[in-house]
C-alpha cells in the first residue's frame, strides 16, 4: 500500500473512531440517573418528628400532624395544647392536625416509637447509598441547579443565594451531609420540572438551620436538631433525631 493511501485509511479510521467516541459520549452523558426513593415509612405520618423536643415562638404554622418521642408532652412548648376527651392527642391553633407524645394514651407512644424507628431506619438507608456526585462545589450550592441523583458532602453545606433542584415527579434527590446545612436569611430553595419535596432527602449529620424569611424544600432527616429562623418556611418534613425549634415558622407537609 502506498504511504499516501496509508495515511487516508489512517485518517478516515481516526475520524470513524472519534465520532463513535463522540457518540458514546453523548449517550452515556444524556442517561438520567435513577435513584431509589427512600422509604420513611410511618416517620410520614408527620410534618415535625423530634425525639428530643418540639418549641415555637408564637405563632407558627404547621400543616400535619406533629410528635415527640420517647420524650413527653412537656418537651412541646409554646403551642398552648388542648387535650382531647381522650387523652390521645392535643391541639393546637398553630397546627393544622393532632399533636402527639410519648405519655398520651394508647395507642399513641406505640405508633410514635414506630415512627421514631422508622425514621431512624429510614437515615441509615439515605446514608448508605452509594453517590454519584461528591464534595460538589465544596459544599456551596449557592446559586446552583441540582438534578437528580445522591449527592455527598463531607463539609457543610451552605446557601447564600437561591438554589433550583430540577426534575421530574418522580425524580429522586439525596443528599448526604457530613456536616450541617446553614441557609442564609432570604434565599430560597426552588423545585422545577415537576419535582416534588416527598422525593428530596436532607441526610445530615449535624444541625440544620433555615435562616430568617429562607424557604426550604424537602425532607429533613436530621442527626441532631433542626432550627427554623423568623418566618422561615419549609414544604417538607422536620425529622430530627434531637429537636426541632420554630420561631413563628410555617411548616406544609407535602
Amino acid at each position: 500500500m502506498k504511504i499516501k493511501s496509508f495515511k487516508k485509511l489512517l485518517t478516515f479510521s481516526s475520524i470513524v473512531t472519534m465520532g463513535v467516541l463522540l457518540s458514546f459520549s453523548t449517550v452515556f452523558a444524556a442517561t438520567p440517573i435513577v435513584t431509589a426513593p427512600v422509604n420513611i415509612g410511618t416517620a410520614g405520618n408527620y410534618a415535625i418528628l423530634a425525639e428530643t423536643g418540639i418549641s415555637t415562638v408564637p405563632d407558627s404554622v404547621i400543616t400535619g400532624d406533629i410528635g415527640v418521642s420517647p420524650i413527653v408532652a412537656t418537651a412541646i412548648t409554646g403551642f398552648t395544647l388542648t387535650a382531647d376527651a381522650t387523652n390521645v392527642f392535643s391541639t393546637s391553633t398553630q397546627v393544622t392536625g393532632k399533636v402527639y407524645a410519648a405519655d398520651y394514651a394508647a395507642p399513641a407512644a406505640v405508633n410514635l416509637a414506630t415512627a421514631v424507628s422508622d425514621m431512624g431506619t429510614a437515615y441509615i438507608d439515605a446514608a448508605g447509598r452509594v453517590a454519584n456526585y461528591t464534595d460538589m462545589y465544596t459544599g456551596d450550592i449557592s446559586g446552583r441547579t441540582l438534578t437528580p441523583g445522591v449527592y455527598k458532602w463531607n463539609t457543610p453545606v451552605s446557601i447564600n443565594s437561591d438554589v433550583t433542584i430540577n426534575g421530574g415527579p418522580n425524580d429522586v434527590f439525596i443528599f448526604q451531609i457530613a456536616n450541617g446545612i446553614n441557609q442564609a436569611n432570604g434565599t430560597k430553595i426552588t423545585l422545577t420540572g415537576g419535582a416534588q419535596a416527598k422525593n428530596i432527602i436532607w441526610q445530615t449529620c449535624e444541625t440544620v438551620t433555615i435562616g430568617t424569611g429562607a424557604h426550604f424544600e424537602g425532607i429533613i432527616l436530621g442527626g441532631t436538631n433542626i432550627a427554623l429562623g423568623t418566618h422561615a418556611s419549609i414544604n417538607g418534613r422536620l425529622l430530627a433525631q434531637t429537636a426541632v425549634t420554630l420561631i413563628m415558622s410555617t411548616v406544609v407537609a407535602p
